[in-house]
């Protein structure tokens, strides 16, 4: 009998919270090469593995059917069909929730375009990581940032935008390094070699996974950094690799996955920073200030305040 999972979390995060799921983690971590696919099959298609027979998910994993069973007896049930069963129950109080979410957008959406029912999926998304993550969390990495000596700030893909974004947000209240934004991995590797553990690296990896994020993390945490990982799922290879991680729910019908709700958690994690202290408050009044002259609305001031002494002048000279 699997424990109930949180009903405020992403589906994936539900499940694996569960007793199950974390069974399965630990398998994940610690088993053998075999078992290690089935379980992260098992933790990334939950809804799909509870219609599959032991033949489907074992040509799914690349592994045999004895294998399947006797990874199902390794967990403690008689056989996979016991396992799948437990699969199922421990969906039917995770998903409750997000499915409510699911069909009242698509009620509202009706027969909308694609496009429509993709920001549709982006809205389930934050909503699913809002209700799931812990302020307290937020603010606690926010403290981490404040105090280190540097923070880098690691992205590779579709995930390097993101990392730019936070590096944009944090660089007036840290010394800010973003490790792959001039280069691959080697100028990543460069940056990330006097790294120490006064330093905080923040790694940003969603599906697709790459490995070089995985290998530069793992490295940045031996040499003693503090890793704050953003990604999607505890079933995520940076998942064991963070002293801190922050979900954001990436699921999407058509994308690979969806980046809405990691931007919206970096933005999450740049307020609770600026509002930390006073310092930090004071540090975004006087950026504010440095880059008014450069805004729109201020050149524009500047420019309409110019043009009205030059046509007094004009006028001035006329009339003599």
């Amino acid at each position: 009998m699997t424990l109930p999972a949180s009903s405020s979390a992403a589906p994936d995060i539900g499940f694996a919270e569960s007793r199950l799921g974390q069974a399965l983690l630990r398998v994940l971590a610690e088993g053998s090469a075999s078992n290690r696919a089935i379980a992260d099959h098992l933790l990334r298609n939950q809804v799909r593995v509870t219609a599959l027979g032991i033949g489907e998910l074992a040509e799914a994993c690349e592994v045999s059917t004895a294998t399947i069973s006797r990874f199902a007896r390794d967990l403690g049930f008689k056989n996979y069909a016991a396992m799948r069963g437990a699969v199922a129950e421990t969906l039917q109080s995770v998903l409750q929730p997000v499915e409510k979410l699911r069909s009242t957008i698509a009620r509202r959406a009706g027969a909308a375009s694609p496009a429509l029912e993709s920001l549709g999926y982006a809205e389930a998304a934050i909503t699913a990581t809002s209700r799931a993550l812990a302020g307290a969390q937020i603010d606690r990495i926010g403290n981490a940032l404040t105090k280190a000596r540097a923070v880098y700030v690691l992205g590779f893909g579709l995930s390097s935008f993101l990392a730019g974004a936070l590096a944009m947000h944090l660089q007036p209240f840290c010394h800010v390094v973003d490790v792959a934004a001039s280069g691959g991995t080697e100028v990543a590797a460069s940056h990330l070699a006097t790294i120490t553990g006064k330093d905080v690296l923040v790694v940003i990896s969603l599906p697709r996974y790459t490995l070089d994020a995985v290998s530069l993390t793992r490295f940045a945490r031996d040499s003693g950094a503090t890793i704050v990982a953003i990604t999607d799922s505890p079933a995520s290879p940076l998942a064991e690799l963070g002293h801190h991680v922050l979900y954001a729910h990436s699921t999407h019908s058509v994308l690979p996955s969806s980046s809405s709700a990691a931007l919206a958690v970096i933005e999450a994690l740049a307020v609770s920073l600026m509002t930390s202290n006073k310092a930090n408050v004071a540090k975004a009044a006087r950026h504010t200030e440095a880059i008014a002259a450069y805004l729109y609305g201020e050149h524009q001031v500047r420019g309409s305040s110019t043009h009205k002494k030059e046509d007094a002048r004009k006028r001035t000279v006329r009339k003599s």
